[in-house]
């Protein structure tokens, strides 16, 4: 089970005990994160971070821990589920308006309920750079605040169990004929030798690898673009990619049962995945360096 962040606390995961009187359990009433560890290193931290900070502002819960706390918990988490040896993991970050009478309005004088656990991140499989993955297409149910990471994601919950049901691994949300996202990523496609992305607003996650695949498929010599993406436009895309915290960039070869492009991982994706397998281990080696670990 690991060891777990609770409120000041390191504790074994199993030990954690929430109140049934927790906002965040109550109302949802709460924001998270997702950061990735390479071999011991936090990747992007700050740009998580300053999500999260953007998340707690919206909400308007003012941060518990300073940046730099927030940088020693999550150093020290990591090396206390590392076990022999440096591993990759999956930091999942949650802070609620803490507990209080079950009450809409903002209680007086709340203390925000802090946790944090990790989680394995397991390597792609050699499949994905053969065959890719499946998604599917379904309407975007959601509330107007996307833009927000919030816990209240049962229309997201929903939308990707559909997409399980139908053997794919994400489902691709679309509203007025628009793509926004997918239920627990950012959506790219390469339309007509472009690499368009919805861009950001409140329908959407300003996501933090999103924000990196930009840069990188720029540099990598592609055309990029941050426009509305047609429903139309996605269905007749010669690429399509999801991109996330910890499935980092995702190449979809089949879109509702039919095949995107020659159905198999295309040239771009092969290219800024590469770019972004270098991005990381430029990171870890520099962090390593920064620490005289190298």
């Amino acid at each position: 089970m690991g060891v777990a962040y609770f409120n000041g606390e390191f504790m074994p995961l199993e030990s954690v005990r929430i109140s049934p009187l927790d906002r965040g359990f109550l109302f949802g009433d709460s924001v998270y994160e997702v950061i990735p560890s390479y071999a011991g290193e936090l990747f992007l931290l700050e740009e998580h971070l300053q999500r999260l900070q953007r998340s707690l502002d919206a909400i308007r819960l003012e941060s518990p821990l300073s940046f730099d706390q927030w940088r020693a918990m999550l150093e020290e988490l990591v090396r206390r589920n590392e076990g022999d040896g440096p591993v990759d993991l999956g930091l999942y970050l949650q802070v609620t308006r803490g507990v209080a009478p079950r009450d809409h309005a903002f209680p007086a004088g709340g203390v925000p309920t802090v946790f944090a656990m990790a989680s394995p991140i397991a390597p792609l499989p050699d499949t994905i750079h053969q065959a890719g993955v499946a998604a599917v297409t379904r309407p975007d149910t959601r509330w107007s605040r996307c833009d927000i990471k919030a816990t209240t994601l049962l229309a997201n919950v929903l939308a990707r169990q559909e997409a399980r049901e139908h053997d794919a691994v994400e489902a691709i949300l679309l509203l007025d004929g628009q793509v926004t996202e997918g239920a627990a990523s950012n959506v790219f496609a390469l339309v007509d030798g472009t690499l368009v992305t919805p861009p950001l607003a409140s329908s959407l996650l300003p996501g933090v690898t999103r924000a990196l695949v930009l840069r990188l498929a720029a540099q990598c010599g592609l055309d990029v673009v941050e426009r509305d993406l047609s429903e139309s436009e996605l269905r007749a895309a010669g690429e399509i990619w999801l991109t996330s915290s910890t499935k980092e960039l995702l190449p979809v070869c089949r879109l509702d049962g039919h095949p995107v492009g020659a159905g198999v991982p295309g040239p771009a994706w092969e290219a800024v995945h590469a770019a972004y397998q270098e991005e990381k281990s430029r990171a870890t080696q520099s962090r390593l360096e920064a620490k005289g670990c190298a």
